[in-house]
């Protein structure tokens, strides 16, 4: 098989990974700056060029999109889904899992348990807001924010009052959200492809931290999941449309929340946490899906 790897750096630990695993298993895999791709878009000969070359002849593609870059780079995947290539996810299933408002209704409408969130853009009545998720310790979170970026613990309704105040001020979209305190500053990164979990690591942050992101230096051990957690991680990246995600969950007193949908998770904490070889599993569940596709 050709396949095509969009990412922004071929020397990421994913990037490495995912072009060893593919030529591993005797395939050849390249990887593409999506930003540096241009199409020409046509219902009778659908294109799509990389610095000057016509890129023919691929068989699938694995989409590696950061978040600052999702209306382009699902832009450049969704031409290639034009053209008939096989996706490992496709652009509207990273579109939704981008829009963590969008995203959060949607779970919340299928039943799957979250902490209590609210969303605001200019509320009028801060004392509502926080009112709304039990009172502090609360998280504000900017709704664009990645990697733990943007997420600040206030930990008195003053505190988070001015937090609040703050964003607002930015004309930022906000989610004010229940602090589960049973978690421990901990959460679980549960990986998935197509139907099941293959690996899981429970992420804990640095002392006096609450983000668990290893972004933000958390640590991570390998973790045993139970039945419920299997079954919610996998049934999140079901409704989002995703063959391959990573589900962040919490540990309450009332079961898993799920907090998060990384529609490009990365592959080095989970690997080098749990030894497996998660690259090889992502080829793997290509070749499974194309075949089953010729059928």
């Amino acid at each position: 098989m050709k396949i095509a790897i969009l990412s922004r750096d071929a020397t990421l630990y994913s990037s490495v990974r995912l072009m060893d695993a593919a030529a591993a298993r005797g395939h050849d895999a390249r990887v593409l700056d999506p930003t540096h791709c241009y199409m020409n878009i046509t219902s009778m000969k659908p294109s799509i060029h990389y610095q000057g070359e016509n890129l023919l002849g691929y068989d699938a593609v694995i989409p590696r999109i950061g978040a600052s870059i999702t209306f382009y780079g699902t832009a450049v995947l969704r031409q290639f889904e034009v053209m008939n290539i096989f996706c490992l996810n496709d652009s509207a299933a990273i579109s939704r899992s981008r829009n963590k408002m969008a995203a959060s209704q949607l779970l919340a409408r299928k039943g799957i348990d979250m902490p209590i969130t609210a969303f605001a853009h200019n509320p009028d009545n801060i004392e509502d807001l926080i009112a709304e998720v039990g009172g502090a310790p609360l998280v504000v979170k900017l709704v664009e924010g990645s990697q733990g970026i943007g997420v600040v613990l206030a930990e008195t309704d003053n505190a988070a009052r001015s937090v609040i105040q703050a964003f607002m001020c930015l004309n930022a979209n906000i989610m004010v959200q229940e602090f589960i305190e049973e978690a421990r500053g901990t959460d679980i990164r549960c990986f998935v492809i197509g139907d099941k979990v293959v690996a899981a690591i429970k992420r804990q942050g640095k002392d006096d931290e609450f983000r668990s992101n290893l972004h933000r230096g958390g640590s991570a051990s390998e973790v045993r999941l139970t039945p419920q957690e299997r079954a919610t991680a996998v049934r999140a990246a079901k409704i989002m449309g995703l063959n391959v995600c990573g589900v962040d969950l919490l540990r309450s007193s009332r079961g898993p929340l799920v907090i998060e949908i990384n529609s490009s998770p990365g592959l080095e904490g989970i690997e080098k946490a749990t030894g497996k070889d998660i690259a090889n599993l992502m080829i793997d569940y290509i070749e499974k899906s194309l075949a089953g596709k010729a059928k």
